[in-house]
Parts: structure tokens; sequence; C-alpha cells
């Protein structure tokens, strides 16, 4: 039997060889510790780096698409990279980091392939670095005094290319766009529409949105459609169906001026058949003319409610399923801002609503300017 001393002596072996392995093993703990706090450390400053390295790209190629100056996207690109921070630093891209170039498709399911220089530019590649040559230097690990390594040295490279686009105007020519703005007499049915009608404002904001066009270097094709209802009368001269294919796409915007010119020359009277537009627009936009490798965008105006044909709502899901993005446009205060708020959300667009002839001009500006720009790298 174990006398009381011989059992002290047991406890405080034990407890000695406690206190032994607990030595022994506290710096193997604190050594995983820290390499755990360490890789999280790393995975965040690789996903930050990877942040500010696509805005950085997707700005650069934004204003190249505008501008077509490279050093204007060059200085886009270092910009945007400033804003976002990369473990707790601000992001610096240095000039020479960012290419300016061409991004092609041998085919639509193909990736693209970027060169540097070109005459068509198109893309901006964004060299996202912080290692020990780069401005912002490596980035230090948190417990770096206990791992044999201190830094970690993250690199990204980001390419985004600005695409063209197919785009069909579908413009409402129902009686309420006779309406004057103000108030005051919107003339004769038979005539065609006055100076100072909802008519005549969206003719101007058409004309900048072709200017628009014009001025940014993307190759988009347009096309138009115009919808009310089956209206005839007016000894002949007011004889249009519910919707109207005026032009089809192409590169050359003449046609659609013609188009508004001739509109704006005649009577336009007839309800609201928005849906009819739309689907002429899809008809459009995947007709024959359309580019494999160009986004197709609709760009669809109202003045009013919809209140002839099938649902908005069913037309823009069948937009949808063809990968066609549709802007709307509401026109005054008797426009339905609700469902053609709708109608953009189904099919990943935007809704934009005028109440002042200069508010619709804006508008259309800036759909033109809207560029589509995806990170392909």
């Amino acid at each position: 039997m174990k006398t009381q001393s011989n059992r002290n002596q047991d406890a405080q072996s034990r407890r000695g060889a406690v206190l032994l392995l607990v030595a022994i093993s506290l710096p193997v703990l604190l050594l995983m510790v820290a390499f755990a706090v360490d890789v999280a450390w790393m995975q965040l400053a690789r996903t930050e780096l990877r942040t500010a390295t696509d805005a950085a790209s997707r700005a650069g190629s934004r204003v190249l698409g505008l501008t077509q100056d490279a050093d204007q996207a060059r200085a886009a690109a270092i910009d945007a990279a400033s804003r976002n921070t990369v473990a707790g630093e601000a992001m610096i891209v240095e000039a020479s980091a960012v290419e300016i170039g061409v991004s092609t498709q041998a085919n639509r399911n193909a990736r693209f392939q970027f060169s540097p220089g070109g005459t068509r530019l198109n893309a901006v590649k964004v060299d996202g670095r912080r290692t020990a040559s780069s401005a912002a230097g490596p980035v230090g690990l948190l417990m770096g005094n206990l791992l044999p390594v201190s830094t970690f040295e993250p690199t990204q490279t980001a390419i985004s290319t600005q695409l063209d686009r197919d785009v069909c105007l579908v413009v409402d020519r129902s009686g309420s766009m006779l309406t004057i703005l103000g108030g005051g007499n919107p003339g004769n049915f038979c005539d065609p529409p006055l100076p100072g009608s909802r008519w005549a404002a969206l003719a101007r904001a058409v004309d900048a949105f072709l200017q628009e066009l014009e001025a940014t270097f993307p190759e988009e094709a347009l096309g138009m459609v115009s919808y009310s209802s089956d209206v005839r009368g007016c000894q002949g001269r007011l004889n249009m169906p519910r919707s109207l294919i005026h032009t089809r796409l192409s590169p050359d915007y003449v046609p659609t001026k013609a188009a508004m010119t001739q509109l704006s020359s005649n009577p336009i009277g007839g309800r609201t058949a928005i849906t009819a537009g739309i689907d002429d627009g899809i008809r459009v936009l995947t007709g024959p003319e359309r580019r494999p490798f160009a986004v197709p965008t609709m760009v669809l105006m109202t003045d009013g409610i919809h209140n002839l044909g099938p649902e908005p709502r069913e037309g823009a899901a069948r937009a949808a399923a063809a990968d066609i993005i549709i802007y709307t446009v509401t026109f005054s205060e008797d426009a339905d801002l609700a469902r053609m708020r709708e109608v953009a959300d189904i099919t990943g667009g935007r809704h934009f609503h005028a109440d002042t002839a200069g508010d619709l001009e804006a508008i259309f500006r800036e759909i033109a300017q809207t560029l589509p720009v995806i990170v392909t790298k």
C-alpha cells in the first residue's frame, strides 16, 4: 500500500509531466494559430486585390469606349484602383501595369484573347501586384515574427472588354403623344404633331441619342419600331398598323433619322399597344442582321399606360429568353412607371423616367453612353 508521501510524489510527477507537455506543445499551438490567421489574411488580400484590379480594368475600358484615348483610359484605371484598398492600403497601379489593346473571340463560345495595341482598341488589361518590386510593396503577414516568411506577394490580372451593341428603338406614337407640354391645344388630330408636343420632345431626344451613338467608338447597329394601334383615317393620311418595323439593324443611322422625320411630318394617333412594340423589337434584334458578338438592347419608350393587347411583362419575358436587355423610358405623369420598371427588371435592364423634354433628352443621351463592359479575364 502506498503511503501518503508516495501518493504526493506521484501527483507531483504527473504535474511535472503535464507542464513539460504544455511547454513543448505551446510553441506548436502558437505556430498553428499564426498560420491559420495568416492564411485567412492572405485570402482576404487576394480577394481585395481581385476586386481592385477588376474595378480598374472596367473603369479603363469604359473610358476607352467613350473617348478612344489610351492615356485617358489608363488614367481612369489607375484612379479606380486607388479607390480600393488591399491589406488596409490604397491600391497603387503603375502606368506600366495598364495595357490598352484589342480583345477578340474566334467564335461566340470561345474565350476572349487579348493583344496589346491595335487600331480598334476595345480592351484594358491591368496587372495588379503587391510584390517587392511594386510601388505598394508586399503584404506584411500578421504573424510574420513567428513564421519563417514575413511577407506575401499576391498578383492578379484583369482584362475588361467593351462590347458592341445591337440597338432597337421602340417608340410610342399613340394619340397622347400629341399632348402639348405645359398645356395648350394639341391641334388637329389629322395634322402632324406640333413643335411643343410630347412627340416633338421625343424626336429631339432620339436625335440626341443618335448623336451620342455616332460619338462613341463602338459600332452600334440600329433599328427602329413604332407602335400604337391599328389606325386609319384622315383621308388616308393616317394609315398605321398596331406596330411597324421602320428600319432593320444597320450601322447606318440615316434610315432611322428618315423614319423619325416621316413620323414627325404625318398624323399619329391610336391607343397604346406596348407589347406589340416589344415583339417587333425582338424580331429586329433576333433577325438575320443580328451580330453574334453584339449585346442586343431595346430602348422602349412610352408616355402612357398599356391599354391594348397582351401584357407587356409577357413580352419582356420573351425578350429575356432571347438575351435581350430592355431599357424602359417613361415620359409624363400619365405613364405607368411601376409596370415599365418591371419590364426592365425582367430583362436585367434599367427604367428611366422623364418629367420634362430636357429630362427625356438627357436620359436618351445617358442610355447611348451606357456601354456594355465585361471582365473577360
